[in-house]
């Protein structure tokens, strides 16, 4: 049997810190640990190529609460369809304002800028967002569906923030220009 090949790193102080504390925590050897932290960096490399930090973070804190789900969108167009269709949409569009007030309770909680929330819902892919002005902000949507969806979420959101922001629609797109947040 070959034996193992042998490498010598060096580590700053922090990293130094972090690869002691992860060694205790998982009672790991100091080699199995570098085993592992390898072949999981090797396995998972596009996650940190592709996507920022914070996206993976925030995707992994909504999932890992069980208050979220991932969904297909052309799942996610049909329901809104549907939704229009039905001769009791008013009642959705009331309790998705409920809801909508929910949130801009936990935001509070969190104090949340309109910017963060805006990038939040983001990352929930609701729309892509291009920031044009210090305090404005383009939601583009690639369908017209979820439009009034994410309008009433943010009119709602952002009131029950007491936040002061304009909002207005164009064809496929939300400009929306936040006067006074946090």
């Amino acid at each position: 049997m070959k034996s193992p090949e042998r490498i010598t790193i060096a580590l700053d102080e922090e990293t130094a810190g972090l690869f002691k504390k992860m060694k205790e925590d998982l009672g790991m050897s100091q080699s199995e640990m570098m085993r592992e932290a390898l072949k999981f960096f090797g396995k998972h490399k596009s996650l940190f190529e592709f996507a920022e930090d914070k996206k993976v973070y925030t995707h992994a804190e909504m999932l890992s609460a069980g208050e979220h789900v991932i969904l297909d969108i052309d799942h996610w167009i049909l329901f809104l369809s549907f939704i229009e269709t039905h001769p009791d949409k008013e009642k959705f569009w009331n309790f998705h304002k409920e809801v909508c007030r929910a949130h801009a309770e936990q935001f509070k909680h969190k104090l949340l800028n309109a910017e963060s929330i805006l990038r939040r819902l983001e990352i929930c892919n609701l729309f892509k967002m291009s920031k044009t002005g210090k305090n404005e902000f383009t939601l583009i949507f690639g369908s017209d569906a979820p439009k009034k969806f994410v309008r009433t979420e943010l009119e709602e959101i952002f009131a029950g923030m007491g936040f002061l922001v304009e909002i207005n629609e164009d064809f496929s797109k939300l400009r929306v220009k936040v006067i006074h947040d946090l």
